[in-house]
């Protein structure tokens, strides 16, 4: 693997490199990312070096994590950019020795898809499972809690792709009348435009769409392994009064019943004003920052660049 990605480095000889995550998070590539961060910096003209993270860390528990992640930001990389909202969240409220970072920092709100067309489909409340290893617990207490109403309510439940098939089958053909059951929607975004509520855990994109499509949302977010990327989002979207929270801890069908009639009083999020366009931020803050790259490592390149504005 290493030897594939110094390769393509050398076929390709970018102008701009974005690594995601590292060396906040995804240590496990460290055999490949740090044989071509050394090779970055002994290419002339070097490329410019980004890293890609999203508003909200996971937390670091082991002693020197951070020190180490500073020290790779300073030494190696040119721009950080957080995909995430300053008004939302700043990259201090997760990672603690942020004030250290000599590096650029820059937010390019919130990287959410386009606006999906509406839907004709109506679900009172859409439950939805991301990929579906981690949701087992919230596809059972969507199952009861759908059983045991007695309002008439249309739920849909996507289970995610991951559900063992026999698992799937088996809830498939006990359905309770008035619940839909699907593995997979390609138009998940879209039927978030036709439900009352959502009710998901709180990873970054599900939380992106549910903003997006402005519906009342439910969270139950994931923190079984000590991780608390979720929880800690979750918990910032109920203080903007965005979200209403169940803990997982608290996950059974009651109290999923219980969670979803509070969340159906509370306020419509439609009106919220965190920045969604972080896709098209982060592309224009890229061609910002190389062309002041550029002017530094490759004299004379801004008059080329001035001629070429719609692109690299």
């Amino acid at each position: 693997r290493s030897e594939l990605l110094l390769q393509a480095f050398r076929d390709c000889r970018p102008d701009i490199v974005i690594v995601e995550a590292f060396p906040f998070g995804r240590r496990q590539m460290r055999f490949e990312l740090l044989p071509l961060i050394e090779a970055i910096d002994a290419t002339s003209p070097r490329p410019l070096l980004a890293t890609s993270v999203r508003d909200i860390l996971q937390e670091r528990v082991k002693p020197g994590r951070n020190e180490e992640t500073v020290d790779l930001i300073n030494r190696h990389f040119d721009l950080v950019m957080v995909h995430g909202d300053p008004a939302f969240a700043t990259i201090d409220k997760t990672f603690p020795l942020a004030g250290a970072i000599r590096t650029e920092v820059t937010y390019t709100g919130l990287v959410a898809a386009p606006p999906s067309p509406a839907t004709s489909e109506r679900f009172d409340v859409l439950v939805s499972v991301g990929g579906g290893a981690a949701g087992k617990s919230l596809v059972s207490s969507t199952i009861a809690a759908a059983r045991n109403a007695n309002n008439g309510w249309k739920w849909c439940l996507i289970t995610g792709p991951n559900l063992p098939k026999d698992e799937f089958d088996a809830i498939a053909h006990d359905a309770t009348p008035g619940l839909s059951i699907f593995r997979f929607r390609e138009d998940f975004a879209s039927l978030l435009t036709g439900a009352r509520l959502s009710a998901s855990q709180a990873g970054y994109n599900t939380v992106c769409d549910v903003l997006r499509a402005g519906c009342r949302s439910l969270l139950v977010p994931f923190a079984a392994g000590g991780e608390t990327e979720q929880t800690v989002r979750a918990l910032m979207l109920e203080e903007l009064g965005l979200a209403t929270v169940l803990m997982e801890n608290d996950l059974t069908p009651e109290g999923l019943a219980q969670a979803i009639e509070q969340a159906l009083v509370g306020p419509t999020p439609s009106a919220h004003r965190l920045d969604l366009e972080g896709a098209r931020h982060s592309a224009q803050i890229l061609r910002e920052r190389y062309r002041t790259w550029s002017l530094k490592v490759r004299p004379g390149f801004g008059k080329v660049y001035d001629q070429t504005d719609d692109g690299f």
